[in-house]
């Protein structure tokens, strides 16, 4: 016996190193060193920083991996994997250095995790951040073929004295909601749970409003996180007054809003502030989901929640349309026991 008996197939993975080296490469930033290849991926620490601090993140996609699969539609997942982790350490004020995956399956099939290697590319391109390096192990019998999960890390930098951790935040400041592009990563395992209960195909048409009119339900549920780092790195630097950030994933904004808030504080939400998206709308519809349980476990149309002083507020709006960005003054910072309340 052999190891391609056993289900490993060592050519297969030589192939695909060879497939997404053009990809790996059109990330490199300065600051990178060596190629692809090594045991270890090297990155020098840029200059200018009086007291530089490191801040990682990792995180992974989820079961939206399952929709990829069942679609067979790979090449915008990588694009949520870094997502969800550059988004997460943006929080801090910190700029993306670079990212390493990890992807395992159950059988390598080289065009297949190519793509998704590609939408990893495209994901740390709009960031900023190298690919730096990654994994990927071959499990036969542990995963099922066509099967894969994918893991992301993320280092990022700040300068100590810049870092957002909530001493910044006043009570009176204002909350802006950036949209986002849709449910992100986060709660599919209901969404999934809803479309299989209803017995609907993901290639069927989401006739709900006139942006997904022609959309399947794969194509609906598989537009890729939004990526918020540039945008919100320029307002860092442009002194918009920016106090704190909130990356809405998992949990929704009750969870996550109030964990950008200083002691002694809570923030105040506006419910009909904003437009929720008519994809959330019909998830609540046709998995009869109460309104809470759907504010615990999606986003609900924003993305990034930034608190921004209100002196400031209609400036930091106006610049974050100019990004594309629709942009909606959310709530306020009150007083409280960090937590978020409804009106």
């Amino acid at each position: 016996m052999d190891y391609r008996q056993a289900g490993v197939d060592i050519e297969a993975g030589r192939t695909f190193v060879e497939k997404i080296r053009d990809s790996v490469a059109r990330t490199h930033r300065l600051g990178v060193l060596g190629d692809l290849g090594g045991f270890g991926g090297c990155f020098e620490l840029p200059t200018g920083y009086r007291q530089p601090v490191l801040v990682s993140g990792t995180d992974g996609v989820g079961t939206k991996l399952k929709i990829a699969q069942a679609a067979n539609k790979h090449d915008t997942i990588g694009i949520d994997l870094v997502a969800m982790c550059v988004n997460d350490v943006l929080t801090s004020g910190a700029e993306p250095l670079f990212f390493l995956d990890y992807l395992a399956t159950g059988k390598l099939e080289p065009d297949q995790l190519a793509e998704v290697v590609k939408g990893i590319a495209d994901g740390c391109q709009m960031a900023g951040c190298a690919l730096l390096g990654g994994e990927t192990a071959e499990m036969p019998g542990f995963y099922g073929v066509g099967e894969y999960d994918a893991a992301g890390f993320c280092v990022a930098i700040a300068e100590k004295s810049e870092m957002l951790n909530g001493t910044q935040v006043n009570v009176g400041d204002v909350v802006i909601g950036l949209a986002s592009s849709g449910i992100h990563s986060n709660g599919y395992s209901l969404v999934r749970k809803i479309i299989e209960t209803k017995s609907y195909g993901w290639g069927e048409k989401l006739k709900i409003s006139p942006e997904t009119k022609d959309l399947t339900l794969a194509e609906v549920f598989l537009t890729p996180t939004q990526i918020y780092v540039k945008p919100v790195l320029a307002a860092l630097k442009a002194n918009l007054g920016i106090h704190g950030l909130a990356h809405i994933t998992g949990g929704g904004l009750p969870e996550n809003l109030p964990r950008c808030l200083g002691d002694g504080q809570a923030v105040q939400i506006v419910r009909n502030s904003w437009q929720i998206p008519a994809m959330f709308q019909w998830l609540a519809a046709e998995g009869e989901v109460p309104e809470l349980d759907m504010f615990n476990t999606f986003n609900m149309g924003i993305g990034m929640a930034v608190v921004v002083d209100s002196a400031k507020a209609d400036q930091a709006i106006a610049y974050f349309q100019s990004q594309g960005f629709v942009s909606d003054r959310i709530g306020e910072v009150i007083a409280g026991t960090r937590s978020l309340i409804f009106v």
